[in-house]
């Protein structure tokens, strides 16, 4: 079954790209230059959170950190300075996939990353030109259901699906009143998507490209 829309709205990680090596290196140094002593943050220990706010990480993983505020604030900024080097890397297929299903629909952002998250994303991969708007739940302070709704209306959606890798994702588009396609490959998992990616390349059999 084709599936005919207006729009998609993407999560980032896990869905269009794998940064967590990128992440773990932002977070070590963190601590590291607040003098925090601390066990390294791996891959691991990051993927346990993948998709939450990164106040709530922050939470969980510096249980013994006094001044929380002082160390998001530096972790906002090391991201901001370090993601347009580090970058991460995209899953196969997703510049050439976009640039097809980008052809006679629009494409959006929506994640729970940090203030600089997405503008970064977009800058080191080059697929700016391919979206129309990117929401943060950093940039707006917006949980992601907000997000995708303050989408819908400003751009007047009327059929948008959203393509995200976790459960998190799929509560909060159907909040939103949303379809749910699941990008299988990624971060977690998805209780009865209403489609399933196993690769991104699949969105091109699901779209009906125009």
């Amino acid at each position: 079954m084709k599936l005919d829309c207006d729009s998609l709205i993407f999560d980032m990680d896990g869905t269009l790209w794998n940064a967590v090596d990128s992440y773990c290196t932002i977070w070590n140094t963190t601590f590291d230059r607040l003098n925090i002593p601390h066990h390294p943050v791996t891959c691991d220990t990051l993927m346990k959170y993948m998709g939450m706010h990164l106040e709530d990480i922050v939470k969980n993983l510096c249980d013994d950190v006094q001044d929380k505020d002082t160390f998001l604030k530096l972790l906002d900024n090391n991201e901001r300075t370090m993601m347009p080097i580090l970058g991460g890397r995209l899953y196969p297929d997703v510049t050439t996939t976009i640039s097809k299903i980008a052809r006679g629909r629009r494409l959006f952002m929506v994640s729970n990353c940090g203030s600089h998250g997405l503008e970064n994303f977009l800058d080191y991969t080059g697929l700016r030109p391919y979206f129309t708007e990117a929401l943060s739940h950093g940039g707006t302070g917006l949980d992601k259901t907000d997000n995708i709704k303050l989408l819908i209306n400003r751009h007047q959606l009327k059929s948008p699906y959203y393509v995200g890798d976790t459960q998190g994702d799929a509560n909060a588009a159907r909040k939103a009143g949303v379809g749910m396609i699941f990008a299988s490959y990624g971060f977690g998992h998805v209780d009865k998507p209403d489609f399933t990616l196993k690769r991104f390349k699949d969105l091109e059999d699901i779209i009906t490209l125009k």
